[in-house]
């Protein structure tokens, strides 16, 4: 019989994290192990990073594990069976990524595979390039967010903004690293579809300003509004919560130019690789992003990141003081360690 445990883990961050709903400087992630009960054989990890976007806390993921435990997880026999369970008892999201991401890394460490081989991913050639996002912050601490934390050795910059400052903060930006490409991130802060435009305007009257794509500006439920923005925005728009776990996607190509996928958010690597599929079949542009995450969440979406055109993997370095150090970061270059993930820092705490 499989054994499985939860474990919250605090994690203070390096500045506060302000995007347009919500500012924080610590996050609770939870991780979770599984392996042969006393055996002392190879064991799975995964990582939860609940989101407050779609309703997810701490507290509700370790009520979903709870009630998985009493529904017949430790009988999981193989992934058939742990797939079947998740689809009966619709855990959260960031639950289920960690659950099935512990399970494939058990299951590969016993065949002796890398998990990219486990799931029939082509190992990327090299280091992943990867975007380092800056919070909302005060337009005035830009320059000294830029000294403080190197960010020019990035290849994409991504820039959350929100209606109130988003012009300053770029104009900012651009003002010290003219030229260097960025992403534009409003995670649905306008409301409406031309003051968006009228927003969008303005900023390409800044001198250097490099935009390489516009991330989720309007609600996920405006889904007219992308239809009409689709053709009128001067810069690609990809969606972001507008795809979670479920999509149509031929209306989807409707409204965006691309696709960000999220693990956490399609609630597994076997969804995820479906969204990216589909994103591509549908002659959408692929990105691969993360949350707030350790290096074990990173390390999890680098598996994948081949299928991806751009990827946006800096959740650990937002984290103090990583526990954990299974990717290292080099001049905006992220290079995952080879074997699979065996963590041993983790607190006492077991659900």
């Amino acid at each position: 019989m499989l054994h499985w445990s939860l474990h919250p883990r605090t994690l203070p961050l390096r500045y506060t994290w302000k995007i347009s709903r919500n500012a924080s400087t610590e996050k609770v992630n939870l991780l979770v192990r599984v392996g042969r009960e006393g055996n002392g054989g190879p064991a799975g990890w995964g990582e939860a990073a609940p989101n407050v976007r779609y309703g997810e806390t701490p507290e509700s993921l370790q009520a979903d594990f709870a009630r998985l435990l009493t529904a017949g997880l430790p009988h999981v026999e193989d992934e058939q069976d742990l797939q079947e369970l998740l689809h009966t008892q619709q855990p959260a999201h960031a639950l289920r990524f960690a659950l099935e991401s512990a399970f494939i890394h058990y299951a590969a460490a016993r065949l002796g595979q890398s998990v990219g081989k486990y799931l029939g991913v082509q190992a990327a050639p090299g280091p992943v390039p990867t975007a380092f996002s800056l919070p909302i912050m005060e337009p005035g601490a830009v320059p000294e967010f830029v000294r403080t934390h190197a960010v020019a050795r990035f290849p994409l910059l991504k820039l959350k903004v929100n209606q109130e400052s988003g012009y300053a903060l770029l104009q900012a930006l651009t003002q010290c690293l003219p030229g260097h490409p960025l992403l534009i991130d409003g995670n649905e802060a306008w409301q409406e579809p031309d003051s968006l435009l009228q927003f969008l305007e303005q900023t390409q009257t800044l001198p250097g300003l490099q935009v390489r794509l516009l991330e989720q500006p309007l609600p996920a439920a405006c889904t007219d509004a992308y239809r009409y923005l689709r053709p009128r925005s001067p810069f690609p728009v990809f969606a972001d919560e507008s795809v979670t776990d479920t999509a149509e996607f031929a209306e989807v190509a409707r409204q965006f130019h691309g696709v960000n996928m999220k693990l956490m958010k399609a609630g597994g690597y076997r969804n995820g690789l479906h969204i990216l599929k589909q994103t591509r079949a549908h002659g959408l542009q692929t990105m691969l992003g993360c949350m707030v995450e350790t290096s074990l969440g990173i390390w999890s979406a680098l598996q994948v990141s081949p299928l991806a055109q751009v990827c946006d993997l800096d959740g650990f370095l937002i984290v103090r003081d990583e526990p954990f150090g299974l990717v290292q970061e080099n001049q905006g270059l992220l290079t995952a360690q080879a074997a699979l993930p065996a963590l041993h820092q983790v607190p006492p705490t077991v659900i």
